[in-house]
């Protein structure tokens, strides 16, 4: 079963071994598991795609975690992140050019990451922009990606390149 779920993923990302895949899969019924889990984040979160993918190449650059990275650029240009949007997130928060909403999600990211925890002042810029179930979902989805990026360095998990 595992088997097929990897190789459907692996068409999905436009590869032939998607390496995550095929090395969570040895774990069974566990990959399954997470595999619905993570996906019930992304793509199937509230969040709108675009911010999704914002949360996890901030993640992904602050972990230093190149197969992320790789395989969320791709994705993320699906979503409209461009180019200039990359430089930017590689720059964080206080970069220009990002909106009060951007600005309050990216900070929250960064603070999670960092400090495994959000202050207030976070806390409030970002509840100006989402719903109390996206709130919620943005600390899944960032301690999601964190803990992956621990998972895929820790493993050696190559890019699929």
């Amino acid at each position: 079963m595992n088997w097929v779920v990897w190789q459907a993923l692996s068409r999905a990302a436009g590869t032939e071994d998607a390496h995550l895949f095929s090395t969570l899969g040895r774990t069974g019924g566990l990959f399954r598991g997470w595999l619905h889990f993570s996906g019930r984040l992304m793509p199937g979160g509230k969040l709108r795609r675009y911010e999704s993918e914002l949360v996890i190449l901030r993640v992904a650059h602050l972990r230093q975690c190149e197969y992320e990275t790789d395989h969320h650029i791709r994705l993320g240009r699906r979503a409209g992140v461009t180019a200039d949007i990359l430089d930017r997130l590689r720059e964080g928060p206080a970069a220009a050019g990002w909106s009060a909403k951007e600005r309050a999600l990216l900070t929250a990211v960064d603070q999670l990451v960092t400090t495994r925890d959000l202050d207030d002042a976070t806390w409030q810029s970002l509840a100006e922009h989402y719903d109390e179930r996206r709130l919620i979902e943005i600390v899944l989805l960032t301690n999601q990606y964190e803990g992956l990026a621990s998972t895929i360095t820790a493993l050696r998990i190559q890019t699929d390149r």
